[in-house]
């Protein structure tokens, strides 16, 4: 997907003039550092300090030991699979070839690869993953569970592989600053891991050409940091990655202003993309979860350099725990909203980990739970390894005295019922900052689960670059469970990450007291000559939902959309559709009465134009059943839409 001038224009006219001033200053560095080769200070007598303190590996789970153990073995006979992509190259790697389209990134200065242009280059997404080298963090992690030295020597000859293939500013690897960042926290917990192996420090501190890639990946993340409009997830990534690699690979004369740098930056950033509440601003949940992974990451790293960490750091992670610990479902699911593409900051883990389990499990070890945290069975083995290097303080902050569901400041609100019925309302704003990089056009959306299995689903994200039908699709208004006028989005795209006009909504009535009845009701004008409004109640004797929208303003087309999880069978017969599904070897059911007004259809699995589409996880998808109403609305009638849950 390559970006035309229109699209340049159009994002340009999403930045200030200060963002504007700072690129400008970006593209001249980038001209100059083309021929500007500086060579890495000389190192002699670095050494690496930022161990794990002893008995840290033996309070490891065994069952989360067996696991990652598992997937080690997997990866060292080749086999991963990343975003719905098969692979068994794993063995020896090629860094710049994309197995999804089988086409190489093209070699060349940095700046000049055109990593949007699937055409050109491949899946980015693809040749980027591997090269996170999250996939070697958890080799060393089975080294340091079982001493093999045939996970350390796997892993050593593969670091000494991607060095010699991806020389500074060579290449695909060294364009985006999230990449950059996360390989640093990667390597410096490759070197912790592997530190009882008699050949760790002749792969880091006493190897010139490692030495010589952490420097000028810390060179390249001082220079480029992201601006503006584009400081979301990303400066986050890049602020942790520098200040972990500061801390402990600090053998540089520039190490001591580094740390400093993105010890701010990372205070800045953190609490200006997060919510006071402690939902982050991006209202993305899988965003929610990199920046908590990559910001308790960063704490570790600074405790264990000795590095004093500002107290509002702390306390916006822990806002992020807890609001983390208020919105998941009875099966520690929390919502599916916004962009999702499986990032990860700290990857030690075997298959079958729960990662909100695990977050939640590290909260508690570091902040300490609170009485109406749901319970977490599960076991991992991030959670030792933090805990043993974090700091343990007393929060500074008065926290939530029960669980909270109502979200003011994010405009997200859980309703909650009998049977374990989950219910998430979005009132909020359309995505962080300027662009919205990471929104979807899913104003005054639903999404309903009845003991953790998705029964009016948000369909999930999909894919970013190359496939702009599917793209749009997974982001649109028709894509949610809302309404959709004119067959027009709410909020108005500009390019894969770029929103030019956003919805605006604000919630009118909540009411989760728990007193039998659970009320929402919120509105948005999108479609600027009309106003889009819905009320949500879910009654808990009754174990039903009601929702009611109306469109206040001239008659026009109308599109409602209700998205089925892939678990539901419907059978839809005029404006009823009978659900059923199995949930623990059980047969469950519910009945969705749909509003008479409008005419239903039942969608699966189409394509031109998609519809009728889930995806669990990035670069993923299936069929599943989208039941959509169409006719007309004005402000004479409401569509009521009536959910009951069987026995």
């Amino acid at each position: 997907m390559t970006m035309s001038a229109g699209w340049y224009l159009r994002r340009l006219s999403r930045m200030g003039p200060r963002e504007v001033g700072g690129r400008a200053v970006d593209a001249v560095r980038r001209r100059w550092w083309r021929s500007a080769r500086p060579a890495c200070p000389s190192v002699t007598g670095a050494r690496f300090t930022a161990v794990l303190p002893a008995g840290t590996i033996a309070a490891i789970p065994p069952d989360a030991a067996k696991r990652l153990i598992a997937e080690a073995d997997r990866l060292m006979y080749g086999h991963a699979e990343y975003f719905g992509v098969v692979r068994d190259d794993l063995a020896d790697p090629d860094w710049w070839c994309d197995p999804k389209t089988g086409r190489r990134a093209p070699w060349g200065y940095a700046f000049d690869v055109p990593y949007r242009d699937e055409d050109a280059v491949g899946d980015i997404k693809q040749i980027w993953e591997l090269s996170r080298h999250q996939y070697l963090t958890q080799l060393a992690a089975a080294y340091a569970i079982t001493g093999n030295e045939r996970y350390a020597e796997r892993v050593a000859e593969h670091l000494r592989s991607w060095w010699a293939a991806n020389a500074p500013l060579r290449g695909v690897h060294w364009i985006s600053g999230i990449e950059l960042g996360i390989r640093l926290l990667s390597w410096v917990w490759i070197r912790r891991l592997l530190d009882g192996w008699p050949g760790a420090a002749g792969l880091f501190e006493g190897n010139p050409v490692a030495v010589n890639q952490i420097w000028h990946h810390q060179r390249w993340l001082a220079a480029f940091p992201s601006r503006g409009s584009s400081a979301n997830n990303h400066v986050i990534a890049e602020a942790a990655g520098q200040l972990a690699a500061a801390c402990a690979f600090g053998w540089f004369p520039s190490s001591a202003r580094w740390r400093a740098d993105a010890l701010r930056s990372l205070e800045r950033h953190l609490r200006g993309n997060t919510f006071d509440s402690g939902l982050n601003r991006e209202l993305a949940t899988e965003y929610h979860g990199l920046v908590l992974e990559l910001g308790l990451a960063a704490v570790a790293e600074a405790d264990a350099a000795g590095v004093p960490v500002p107290a509002s750091i702390r306390l916006v992670l822990l806002r992020m725990t807890d609001a983390l610990a208020a919105v998941v479902d009875s099966r520690l699911r929390p919502p599916r909203q916004g962009d999702a593409d499986d990032g990860h900051g700290l990857v030690v883990e075997g298959a079958g980990t729960d990662r909100w389990g695990s977050l939640l499990a590290t909260g508690d070890a570091v902040f300490g739970r609170l009485a109406w945290w749901p319970e977490v069975t599960g076991t991992d083995v991030r959670t030792p390894l933090l805990a043993a290097l974090i700091e343990p303080t007393e929060p500074a902050a008065t926290r939530p005295a029960s669980r909270p569901a109502h979200f003011a400041d994010a405009g997200l609100t859980i309703l909650r019922g009998p049977e374990e019925i989950w219910c998430r309302c979005d009132g909020g704003p359309h995505g962080f900052l300027s662009i919205a990089a990471h929104a979807h056009a899913d104003a005054l959306s639903v999404e309903v689960r009845h003991d953790g299995v998705d029964v009016l689903a948000d369909p999930g994200t999909y894919c970013y670059h190359g496939q702009p039908a599917w793209r749009q699709y997974f982001r649109s208004t028709l894509g949610h469970n809302t309404l959709e006028l004119d067959g027009s989005d709410q909020s108005v795209s500009g390019g894969p990450f770029l929103w030019l006009r956003h919805a605006r909504s604000r919630v009118l009535a909540v009411d989760t007291s728990g007193e039998g009845v659970a009320r929402w009701c919120a509105e948005h004008d999108g479609y600027q000559r009309s106003v889009h409004r819905r009320r949500v109640e879910l009654t808990a004797a009754s174990r039903e939902l009601r929702v009611v929208d109306e469109v206040r303003g001239p008659s026009r087309d109308v599109r409602l959309a209700f998205h089925l999880g892939p678990a539901i069978a419907a059978d839809l017969v005029g404006n009823r559709a009978v659900l059923t599904w199995i949930r623990d070897g059980e047969g469950r059911s519910a009945v969705l009465d749909l509003p008479g007004q409008l005419s239903w259809r039942a969608h699966r699995g189409e394509t031109g134009p998609p519809l009728g589409w889930y995806s669990a996880g990035f670069g993923r998808k299936e069929p599943t059943t989208t039941l959509v109403g169409t006719g007309f609305a004005d402000d004479t009638q409401g569509f009521t839409t009536v959910l009951r849950f069987r026995g």
